[in-house]
């Protein structure tokens, strides 16, 4: 059984009992996490693909520990002018294990809370009845106050255009 899970914005493939590696995730040494945004579930042959996400599926697993991963080198340079930059970077790992993946997680759960759901709806529904009304009024339009600048019209006015004519250079004998 293995399935598809979206921990920390990335998508890994998991099995019970892997190892695996995840940008740093906020948890301390030894505890227990649970993962629900599993994405596919492949079990003695048979597929069961989210849309997105596969809903009371949970792959829980627990925090190994935290570490480093390999440097790595930046390297820039501009050939014939000098320009070389060397950058070293180490990027903040997360070990953990999977412990079990669990396709129908939590059904009771999930049908309790949805009797509850319904009285909310009816009262959004009357609060929806109750919008249309108000939105059957025509707004008022209210004309615009004039502004101070609009007061001083600022229009640039042309320059006089030159009146006087060039003369032509008279030729000397």
């Amino acid at each position: 059984m293995y399935a598809i899970v979206e921990i920390a914005g990335q998508q890994f493939k998991v099995e019970e009992g892997k190892k695996i590696f995840v940008h740093r995730l906020q948890a301390e040494n030894g505890k227990k996490l649970e993962f629900d945004q599993v994405l596919l579930i492949e079990d003695k042959g048979k597929v069961i693909v989210g849309e997105p996400v596969i809903k009371d599926a949970v792959v829980e697993a627990k925090v190994l520990e935290h570490l480093k991963g390999d440097k790595v080198i930046v390297f820039k340079k501009k050939r014939k002018k000098g320009y070389r930059v060397k950058n070293g970077h180490r990027q903040y790992f997360t070990q953990v294990e999977i412990v079990s993946i669990k396709e129908k997680a939590a059904r009771k759960k999930a049908e309790q809370p949805a009797a509850k759901t319904s009285e909310p709806e009816a009262a959004v529904q009357t609060v929806a009845a109750a919008a249309p009304e108000a939105a059957e009024k025509p707004a008022v339009k209210k004309p615009r106050a004039p502004k101070a600048s609009d007061a001083e019209e600022k229009t640039p006015e042309k320059a006089a255009q030159k009146t006087t004519t060039k003369k032509s250079a008279s030729k000397k004998e």
